[in-house]
């Protein structure tokens, strides 16, 4: 898969997730299988700003090639001017823009999946990225829609396609649903028919290399994105490896294998954060995803959750069951779900979808990618 000039191979992409998607995750994803792996989102503001803690989530390996970054704005101007930051200080080697957003407190102030409502503020935001990213390529991730009253997510495509992005990531559910529902994987069908020049990525409910190699096969999409599916599965990017070159092998990996992979995880995130205590806290949530399925006791999670030391980590990890076979009931999904009554949004916002009032400052929280 080409994004610019950039050759992705297996056409796979890890998809920001706020808290998750940090240096150490990519990493141990990246030790699984190839793709394009997407740093926690950041907004353009708090990069323009300088903001410390934004410099710290952009951090990069020495061996992280290409790197990518997740931006995140309302208006045009400071848009243009974080991707000039990211081209001429060399931060990274691609940008995405992400309109994928559903969180209440920034939809209701007009950011994320609401935005694209307003078609010429997002041809308006589209053009200052291209334009100050310079060579590098632009990329955007967004939702069908605001609800199926309002859907935008064609419409959006057309214009990426004329304001020169590279390629377009759809998450095929509309702000109303959430995470919850079933993704519309026609959606992405009918996205890549009205946008052929660039390629479409698809995303949503792909738990499974096979889900991947059935959403293509189903849709005509160039690639996918991968989200909940990763959370306890890294070696998911190892099967999605197998299975774009040809493969019918499949990772089934043993407890013992899950409780090796979660100790690496967890050296990873120490590392990453300087501190055993901290590290192993922010871990803590990888724990119920790690050993979805299988027979472990409400005692022996407890005690990997509230371990201090990697040490005392290792011994927890060692009192698992190591030959316990892989439950078939592990695959599903992961992660946050349910959908919602509404999608909330500013007063009047679906009036005039030509507006172009820009969002306030509160509409650039960095909640979610979306």
């Amino acid at each position: 898969m080409k994004v610019g000039a950039l050759e992705v191979w297996p056409p796979v992409v890890l998809a920001p997730m706020a808290g998750i998607t940090n240096i150490g995750f990519r990493r141990l994803c990246r030790e699984q299988g190839g793709g394009l792996f997407v740093s926690e989102m950041i907004t353009s503001r708090a990069l323009v700003e300088r903001v410390p803690l934004t410099f710290q989530m952009i951090r990069f390996g020495a061996d992280e090639s290409p790197r990518s970054i997740q931006l995140y704005g309302v208006d045009p101007a400071v848009i243009g001017k974080a991707a000039r930051m990211i081209a001429e200080e060399d931060l990274a080697d691609h940008i995405d823009l992400n309109f994928g957003c559903p969180v209440p407190k920034v939809t209701r102030r007009g950011g994320g999946s609401a935005l694209p409502y307003k078609r010429n503020l997002l041809r308006a935001i589209l053009r200052e990225a291209v334009a100050g990213a310079g060579p590098l390529p632009v990329t955007m991730k967004m939702r069908m829609g605001i609800d199926e009253d309002h859907l935008t997510y064609v419409e959006a495509g057309r214009i990426a396609v004329e304001e020169g992005l590279a390629a377009v990531a759809l998450h095929a559910r509309t702000a109303r649903q959430h995470y919850g529902g079933t993704a519309r994987w026609d959606a992405i069908k009918r996205l890549k028919d009205a946008v052929p020049e660039i390629p479409v990525l698809g995303n949503g409910d792909i738990w499974s290399a096979d889900d991947a190699l059935r959403m293509v096969a189903e849709t005509g999409c160039d690639g996918v994105v991968i989200g909940r599916g990763c959370l306890g599965r890294p070696w998911l990017f190892r099967d999605l490896d197998l299975a774009f070159r040809g493969s019918a092998e499949r990772v089934r990996p043993r407890l013992g294998e899950v409780g090796a992979m979660m100790l690496r995880h967890a050296e990873l995130l120490c590392e990453v954060i300087g501190s055993e205590p901290h590290g192993l806290a922010d871990f803590r949530k990888h724990v119920g995803w790690y050993l979805k399925g299988f027979v472990v006791g409400a005692e022996t999670r407890r005690a990997l959750t509230s371990v201090a030391r990697l040490s005392e980590m290792a011994e927890r990890v060692a009192e698992l069951d190591a030959e316990q076979p892989w439950p078939e009931e592990a695959d599903g999904p992961r992660g946050k779900s349910g959908e919602r009554s509404k999608v909330s949004l500013p007063h009047g916002w679906l009036d005039d979808p030509d507006d172009m009032t820009i969002p306030g400052a509160g509409a650039e929280d960095p909640t979610s990618g979306g």
